[in-house]
């Protein structure tokens, strides 16, 4: 009996040996950790003021394009209604057709509530396809644009909340290359708040505090293509503070901080897997083979897969860094920015933002200015890259221009 069962143990050991397998990773090289999305410009300050400052406006006081960073504020404007119009120029030192322009309306309806529309757009300038020197040149124009509406309520006196509804259309095709080409949209929505306390009187100055915190962008996932990969939107998180200095009734100086982090998921760090599994006297391979090798690309030795749900997509954002956490502290950027105004008819600001080397590695310093005469308002800003990654808007000039319609029809405290 005894004999038998090492003739088994014996025989079982020798078919592990003979079908043993031996794996191996190999490393992809290309190890970027910067998180790409759809729809990318919709993360560009449309606004002059806004980008003068860093890139930021969730909890800076309420503007006519509040609505592009967070539209609770409007449920705090002290004017009836408003227009804005703003143009940025795009790789302004390589071409002169590429901009993003922005229109925004605003109407605060009562004490309590407000709506807001904007529209903007994306022009990635002219692109001409000469088959032959004898043909006639064929103009394509690839555009990028959205349209969304917003409604904010006040919940209290100092708190408000809203909540933006948003339709993107991205139209990048060649229709000369492929005429079926079709433009890829989707939708998304914001969910934004803010608080605007009463003004307090200090030693020799009054103040104000300010936060505001928005999540943009929400929406399922959408395609270039129909056999195309599935593109997330950029959700963002924004978060900010900021404190006024009201020194007199002229003087004023507003500073303020701001946080952003995108919602979506982390490419995680892959590779292939090669499998070299012993199959010698197996069925189905001829006599003298002893090896087989197969492969499995794209193999996640890091981080989590990113192929989730949109909605998923945001609460993994928060713990799949293959870093850990001191990755995911490198997806946050922050902003500071400061404004002067003088009676509410000259301001002066300056802002600075940045972002991690390995997420991006976008750093600059803005400066801006603003006069308003009557209900006519003209913005400024233009930006010093800080980077040794060029920024497509480094050194260029943004124009905003803005009408308040109703000024003084509310008081706020």
């Amino acid at each position: 009996m005894k004999n038998q069962i090492l003739i088994l143990l014996a025989g079982f050991f020798a078919t592990q040996i003979q079908a043993q397998t031996l794996t191996t990773i190999v490393p992809d090289s290309n190890d970027s950790r910067v998180i790409t999305t759809g729809v990318p410009f919709t993360l560009i300050a449309p606004d002059a003021r806004a980008a003068s400052m860093g890139d930021m406006g969730v909890a800076t006081s309420v503007d006519v394009f509040s609505q592009q960073w967070n539209s609770s504020k409007y449920a705090f404007s002290e004017v009836k209604q408003g227009i804005g119009v703003s143009y940025t120029p795009y790789l302004s030192k390589l071409v002169n057709d590429i901009f993003l322009g922005n229109i925004t309306y605003f109407n605060r309806l009562n004490e309590q509530s407000s709506f807001a529309a904007s529209f903007k757009y994306f022009s990635l300038g002219d692109i001409e396809l000469v088959q032959d020197e004898f043909s006639q040149a064929l103009v394509e124009r690839p555009n990028e644009l959205t349209f969304d509406v917003s409604y904010s309520l006040k919940l209290s006196e100092q708190f408000a909340m809203s909540v933006a509804m948003r339709y993107l259309r991205s139209d990048l095709k060649i229709n000369a290359v492929d005429p079926d080409t079709k433009a890829a949209s989707t939708f998304g929505a914001d969910i934004s708040g803010y608080y605007q306390s009463e003004e307090e009187a200090y030693n020799s100055f009054n103040g104000r505090t300010r936060l505001g915190f928005a999540i943009q962008n929400i929406g399922p996932k959408f395609k270039y293509d129909e056999g195309g990969q599935e593109n997330f939107q950029p959700t963002t998180l924004r978060l900010g503070g900021g404190f006024d200095f009201i020194l007199d009734d002229y003087n004023k100086i507003s500073v303020t901080a701001e946080v952003t982090k995108l919602l979506v998921p982390t490419p995680p760090v892959t590779g292939s897997l090669i499998e070299y599994e012993e199959v010698n006297g197996e069925e189905g391979y001829q006599e003298g083979e002893d090896t087989r090798v197969s492969v499995v690309p794209n193999y996640i030795i890091e981080g989590k897969d990113p192929n989730v749900g949109f909605f998923k997509g945001m609460f993994q954002s928060f713990g799949d860094a293959p870093g850990g956490f001191s990755e995911e502290i490198k997806e946050f950027t922050w902003a500071l920015g400061a404004e002067y105004k003088y009676q509410d008819s000259f301001a002066f600001r300056a802002g600075y933002f940045n972002e991690a080397e390995d997420k991006g590695a976008r750093k600059f310093f803005a400066i801006g200015a603003g006069f308003t005469y009557n209900v006519i308002g003209i913005d400024l800003s233009y930006l010093f890259s800080a980077s040794k990654v060029q920024s497509p808007l480094e050194n260029t000039l943004r124009f905003s221009l803005t009408f308040n319609i109703g000024s003084g029809a509310y008081t706020e405290y």
